[in-house]
């Protein structure tokens, strides 16, 4: 089973995937928000064969929540009247930051970074997510040895 990843913004939403065994996260693409994105993000879904859809819940430093948080969680439940899959909230704070850094060292032209920043920042968030629910995973099989 893959896992999703959306990265909700403004104007685009950074899409993520997992690899079947759920280890590994690997930038997708970008949609754009144009009134058409649920219908891509439920062609991605079958293209896939996804089994849940984690997305970056964008709080403020000290955890409180933001209009933008507001926003994403909006979208999230528009998008659950479309699809019957498990949404997993995951904290995206400073990922954004990590994706500009990890492109500035690329020496990447800033119409380039533009062009990556979203997805990357999905791939950021989803793997951070896998990392976490392997370590409980491995944790959880330790303690039972």
């Amino acid at each position: 089973m893959r896992i999703l990843c959306l990265d909700i913004g403004e104007k685009r939403i950074g899409v993520a995937i997992s690899d079947e065994e759920a280890l590994f996260a690997r930038g997708l693409k970008s949609i754009e928000r144009d009134g058409k994105e649920i219908e891509r993000i439920k062609k991605l879904i079958e293209e896939y064969n996804v089994g849940e859809i984690v997305f970056g819940l964008p709080l403020r430093l000290d955890g409180s929540m933001s209009t933008q948080t507001e926003k994403t969680l909006s979208f999230i439940e528009n998008l659950k009247k479309h699809i019957s899959l498990p949404f997993i909230p995951w904290d995206e704070r400073l990922t954004t930051k990590q994706a500009e850094s990890i492109l500035l060292q690329a020496d990447l032209s800033r119409k380039k970074r533009k062009k990556l920043i979203d997805k990357l920042s999905a791939q950021i968030i989803l793997q951070n997510y896998l990392d976490s629910k392997n370590i409980k995973k491995n944790l959880s099989e330790e303690i039972e040895l």
